[in-house]
């Protein structure tokens, strides 16, 4: 429509109006059609330049600038791509397209085309005007033909099946001198690099706004991954690690030792005692998964510092792994309320009720072998050839995870001070030393050698109880089993295949605690009993430090359980002032039953108390003394026990 602007033409300042334009007026119908608009373009998909392309049938490649040549104004660069062990070099105007033209070269080697068609090589960018795009069009026209052809439906037919596009990486993708090496790009860049669709998402937040856990959900072809914590882009980070890890096998797990430090020094243990980055994540995803749903309704207790839990696989198959156990706690017991009767839980840290729940498993499991009709449902065989007259089924593994480093020599060290390679301190005492956990409290102190006896009346006149730390007990099951005295009269010792953390995993110190600190000193064990080695791993999702205080109470659940069992760690028993199902009462009591039921066993009878009927383990008994003795070798201090009075009960007729 026709529009009229009057301005005003008076006097000037300048050659400047004073006054302004008056304002515009339009001329057009009351009831204006308002102008369509114009229809949107339909978005083309924009075709994958040739580093993309190569990258999706060769993963972990590595482009290497080999030379830069001519003037500060006008360069030229060459690239360098290698592929299946064969250089391919690519030259540019500048590093992009030296890139694209290297790929080029590289796909031109091993791509057949339909009808014998060959690609044309790229216009060499010598003797150009480096001032001209020119070059730059004409190479790009090529690749897009290139890219085209590649993407053409019959091409994939005339791949070979070692050139077809896959998911799984080259599992040496990202190595130097045949061993696996942290990359030094992150996560997200990487992972932008290898795959062209790559999408992140915020899916939710959850927690207060001073401890709020953000969730990244990363779409790659269609699968998800995700990944949590305390910041979106540590959130982006955790779910671009979980990506690599699975769909290429690219571990950013601190027991990978970094490209520019020296190897850790522990003999390289760290690279065979690695857990699979995709197998340690399921194991920490099961073991939460499982605690969100036995907390419904009892959302009251879902407050905790720390929560474990156990995995069983049968042949590493992870698909159909079964959550065994999940547990919360930080305390122990209360001197006063110890029990004559075991009728109380002495340790209420999460990994040792986990281990306890674990107990109960197994023993549920050998009751079903008690049943000519149920044997074959459980996880025991008979043992036809052995001392024990039952053994695992072979290809049973259990995996524990802590969602922290266990309290003790594990998590004695700080996060934020890089201390590998070595020790300019080899000689001091806090590294190795055992521990002991405070009575009602939290945080763990050096054991002293003159304070290896505690004693009931000390105790109750006001002597703290102390409890030995996790990281000692996990040591102490790594040379005689997770199955206890008892149950080993019975089944061969059961070790932990894995140990993952959900935070504050230091490879050395983790790997010191748990069994390095004994292994040149441990000695004159009976078999089957040998120094375990769990293979180690900490989530792509770590877990945040809690600053909150610990809860008095913790939570267990095992496997058949219908309801999860609160317990009040400082008195040992549940919130009702009932006998917990996990105290050594009740497994004593289920020890009675087997030694009655089970087949093939060579004594009926129960006749001794708790104590002695322990310590009538031989093998056992032996293995816990050279223990023991490997720890005083190593100047690592005395193992505390208990007052003997806690184990003088008998079975309840």
């Amino acid at each position: 429509p026709a529009q009229t602007v009057t301005v005003s033409t008076e006097g000037n300042m300048n050659g400047y109006n004073r006054k302004s334009p008056q304002k515009r007026r339009y001329d057009m119908p009351k009831y204006a059609v308002p102008p369509k608009k114009k229809a949107g373009k339909e978005r083309v998909p924009q075709p994958k330049n040739t580093v993309a392309m190569l990258n999706e049938l060769r993963h972990g490649l590595i482009y290497k600038l080999e030379s830069q040549t001519g003037p500060v104004h006008a360069p030229l660069f060459t690239i360098s791509v290698e592929v299946d062990g064969q250089k391919y070099m690519g030259q540019g105007r500048s590093k992009k397209v030296a890139r694209i033209e290297a790929a080029a070269t590289a796909l031109r080697s091993f791509i057949q085309f339909k009808d014998g068609a060959v690609l044309s090589p790229l216009k060499p960018a010598g003797n150009l005007d480096f001032t001209s795009d020119e070059h730059l069009e004409n190479g790009i026209e090529q690749i897009v033909e290139l890219i085209q052809m590649l993407m053409l439906p019959e091409m994939n037919s005339n791949l070979t099946s070692l050139e077809q596009p896959t998911l799984h990486a080259n599992k040496n993708a990202i190595a130097v001198d045949g061993q696996k090496k942290v990359p030094d790009k992150g996560p997200v860049m990487l992972l932008y690099e290898l795959f062209n669709d790559v999408n992140f998402e915020c899916m939710n937040i959850d927690g207060a706004q001073n401890n709020c856990r953000f969730k990244m959900t990363v779409t790659i072809n269609d699968k998800k991954f995700d990944g949590t914590g305390p910041s979106k882009k540590l959130a982006k980070n955790a779910a671009a690690k979980a990506a690599l890890a699975s769909l290429c096998n690219i571990s950013y797990s601190p027991m990978m030792a970094p490209q520019k430090n020296a190897p850790l020094p522990i003999d390289d243990k760290s690279s065979s005692m690695e857990l699979p980055q995709i197998h340690a994540d399921t194991i920490g995803r099961l073991v939460l998964e499982k605690f969100m749903e036995v907390i419904k309704g009892q959302e009251a207790y879902s407050r905790r510092k720390v929560l474990a839990g156990i995995v069983m696989t049968e042949n590493m198959n992870f698909c159909d792994a079964k959550v065994i156990s999940v547990s919360t706690g930080t305390k122990c017991v209360s001197g006063e309320h110890m029990s004559v009767n075991g009728a109380v839980l002495n340790d209420s840290h999460a990994e040792i009720v986990s281990r306890r729940c674990l107990l109960k498993y197994l023993y549920a499991q050998l009751v079903l072998q008690c049943n000519q009709a149920t044997a074959y449902q459980s996880i025991f065989v008979r043992n036809t050839d052995g001392q024990y007259p039952y053994k695992l089924k072979s290809g049973v593994h259990f995996h524990l995870y802590i969602n922290t480093a266990p309290c003790g020599d594990a998590r004695i060290f700080s996060p934020h001070e890089n201390d590998t390679g070595v020790d300019k301190h080899p000689n001091r005492k806090a590294r190795g030393q055992l521990r002991t956990k405070i009575e009602s409290g939290e945080g763990t102190i050096p054991v002293k050698s003159s304070d290896g006896i505690q004693t009931w009346d000390g105790v109750l006149q006001g002597q703290r109880l102390l409890t030995m730390s996790c990281s000692d007990k996990i040591a102490r099951w790594n040379i005689v089993g997770i199955q206890g005295s008892l149950l080993s009269s019975i089944i061969e010792p059961v070790y932990l295949h894995s140990i993952v953390l959900g935070s504050l995993l230091h490879p050395e110190h983790m790997y010191r605690a748990v069994c390095g600190r004994i292994e040149k000193s441990i000695q004159g064990l009976p078999p089957p009993y040998h120094l375990n080695k769990p293979r180690l791993a900490l989530v792509t999702s770590a877990e945040p430090r809690n600053q909150a205080k610990a809860p008095n109470f913790g939570i267990n659940w095992t496997i058949g359980d219908t309801e999860l069992e609160v317990v009040n760690s400082l008195t040992g028993r549940t919130i009702g002032g009932q006998v917990s199902r996990i105290t050594k009462q009740a497994f004593f009591e289920k020890f009675g039953f087997l030694m009655k039921n089970l087949p093939g066993m060579p004594s009926r009878k129960v006749n001794k108390d708790y104590g002695e009927t322990k310590a009538d383990v031989k093998d056992y008994q032996v293995s816990k003394q050279e223990l023991f003795s490997a720890f005083k070798r190593e100047d690592l201090g005395s193992w505390l026990k208990k007052p003997i009075e806690q184990d003088q009960f008998g079975l309840v007729e």
